[in-house]
């Protein structure tokens, strides 16, 4: 009896162990709240966070992920821009280092727009934190959200730190129904 119950504790001992090692170095599971990735992902969707993909530097164009905006609140948005780029928005079409690039996953919200534009036009140097250049420094990125025109993303609080990334969004769990792997777009920053 002893026996059984000294395994018992040691199993349960090393799943809590398991947990804790995947939920703290693996992945993670976040509620998407809001709606500045909409229809990509929704509020009260759930997601699953890869928290090593970001840690070994595979941060690339078109990731969606959740980064630290604040202490208290975490969001998600999709990369546009990382350092080195020169990133530009003329009335809805984003140029990344002079190439026009498709941004299939807006189709949903250009169709439905409420003004003439959703991104309108920008520029990486008009961004805070570039100090006038035209180029995404070292250890920055530009995100901004699918739903463009409502999202709060680098257009209004600036550029991020690669640190404050906590990783990409893997997959969509909740609701079972809209399970969908990968967010990567079918385009090419190149």
């Amino acid at each position: 009896m002893k026996k059984e119950i000294l395994e018992w504790i040691v199993s349960i001992v090393v799943a809590v162990a398991l947990v804790l090692l995947i939920t703290n170095f693996v992945a993670k599971s976040y509620t998407v709240k809001g709606d500045s990735m909409d229809p990509t992902l929704k509020d009260g969707e759930r997601v699953v966070v890869n928290l090593i993909g970001q840690k070994l530097g595979s941060l690339e164009k078109g990731n969606v992920i959740v980064f630290h905006a604040t202490k208290e609140n975490d969001y998600v948005k999709r990369v546009i821009g990382t350092p080195g780029d020169e990133i530009e928005y003329k009335d809805d079409q984003l140029i990344v280092n002079g190439k026009k690039v498709d941004e299939p996953y807006l189709d949903y919200n250009e169709k439905h727009k409420l003004g003439e534009y959703i991104t309108g036009s920008l520029e990486t140097k008009d961004i805070n934190q570039v100090d006038g250049k035209n180029k995404i420094p070292k250890d920055k990125l530009l995100v901004l959200g699918d739903n463009r025109e409502v999202s709060k993303d680098s257009r209004s609080f600036g550029l991020i730190d690669k640190d404050q990334v906590v990783g990409k969004v893997s997959f969509r769990y909740w609701p079972l129904n809209e399970m969908k792997f990968g967010f990567n777009p079918d385009t090419n920053y190149e």
